[in-house]
């Protein structure tokens, strides 16, 4: 059955040349019309894809980009009232604020402040949420001294409509537990009514719900999860590696002319996989930068867009840690779920890679970023090879 995310898959096809221009020019009704018109009679039924997808990207745009100048730069005073509109400017030109044209005008993405919010020495007069690593460490300490460390977990996930829904169908979706290495045990314990499950080794698992008149739903579960350490620069890898996870998963795992580029220089004159994977993870931790992003059907195929922009988030930075693996012959596939600390729980993503004879290890690139940025350089290398048991895969 067609979904409308069928057409992304034909992301990577460059869009006619009036279109580009009239999205650059922020003409999005422009650009939509003549989208319009072009499908009424399709070059191609790939192309007919590709318009199909820019023209949902172009009707979600605005409700990201919902800042003009004047009012991301008040926002921003709100906190630091000495904010200048030549330090925005300064912010804008360094990549720090990301923006799109909106009807012929700059419009900025409305979570912008919470991105300049990890950076204190460039933004000093926001508030700074000073976390503490101190309990981590000692967790990712003791995982290395005793080889493991197991958690047990409960978890309350719950979602809520901000519209009215009375009287409309409401379909919603949750995250819940999947079979996976790391959880050998999962019992879902109590949900809203009316849910239907996905199977256990579903590519990605929840529990959904079609009904009316109703605007909140939640699922409440417990699992087990252990995290085993292992140094992967101790591996002696086979001189044969396997040959699965290595293909282009279009549009985001791309190999791109750029991306095959980097990948042969940052491995450049290695030959032990795992020397080539840490080369990679070295290069994403220590050069990409973290930023909050837009909801990801308005980003171009990821691996790329993240290598040349050298920013993302928690996805970006595994999808093109997983691409560049790929590139260089090493398995990498992606895992994601949640990053569950005592009292908190957030949406997380993460990769692994494969060597042979020992099997699947974990990069966490997002982690390992957030580490190079505060000095930790025994966390960052943490998290090439090993993740922590705070997991809901």
């Amino acid at each position: 059955m067609y979904t409308p995310n069928d057409a992304f898959r034909y992301l990577h096809i460059n869009l006619p040349s009036d279109i580009t221009r009239l999205v650059g020019m922020g003409d999005l009704e422009g650009a939509i019309s003549q989208i319009d018109r072009m499908l009424i009679a399709p070059p191609s039924p790939e192309m007919e894809q590709r318009l199909r997808a820019e023209k949902l990207r172009l009707e979600r745009l605005p409700l990201d980009f919902t800042l003009t100048r004047s009012q991301a730069i008040e926002l921003v005073r709100k906190e630091w009232p000495d904010f200048t509109e030549d330090r925005f400017d300064a912010l804008l030109a360094d990549g720090r604020i990301d923006w799109r044209v909106i009807h012929g005008t700059p419009h900025y993405h409305r979570r912008f402040v919470e991105s300049l919010r990890i950076y204190p020495k460039l933004a000093p007069g926001l508030k700074h949420s000073e976390k503490d690593y101190t309990y981590r460490d000692e967790t990712l300490a003791k995982m290395r001294s005793n080889g493991s460390l197991t958690a047990f977990m409960t978890v309350r996930a719950s979602i809520r409509a901000n519209v009215d829904t009375a009287g409309k169908e409401v379909r919603a979706w949750l995250p819940v537990p999947a079979s996976a290495p790391q959880q050998p045990w999962v019992e879902v314990m109590d949900a809203t009514a009316d849910c239907v499950g996905s199977p256990e080794d579903a590519p990605q698992r929840t529990f959904s719900w079609t009904v009316r008149d109703r605007n909140s739903f939640y699922v409440f579960y417990r699992l087990f999860h252990r995290e085993n350490y292992v140094d992967p620069l101790t591996i002696k890898a086979d001189p044969i590696q396997p040959d699965f996870c290595l293909e282009e998963q279009l549009p985001h795992i791309q190999f791109t002319p750029y991306l095959r580029a980097l990948a042969a220089r940052l491995t450049d004159g290695l030959t032990d996989p795992v020397l080539k994977a840490k080369a990679i993870y070295d290069y994403v931790t220590t050069h990409v930068e973290y930023r909050f992003q837009p909801a990801y059907i308005l980003l171009d195929p990821i691996a790329d867009q993240c290598a040349r922009d050298l920013r993302g988030d928690c996805g970006m930075f595994a999808i093109l840690f997983i691409t560049l693996c790929r590139l260089s012959g090493i398995p990498a596939k992606w895992q994601s779920g949640l990053s569950v600390e005592p009292g908190s729980a957030g949406a997380h993503d993460w990769a692994m890679f494969y060597i042979a004879p020992h099997g699947w290890l974990w990069a966490d690139c997002s982690y390992g970023s957030s580490a190079h940025r505060n000095g930790e350089e025994e966390r960052r290398q943490h998290y090439f090879g090993n993740l922590d048991p705070w997991r809901m895969v």
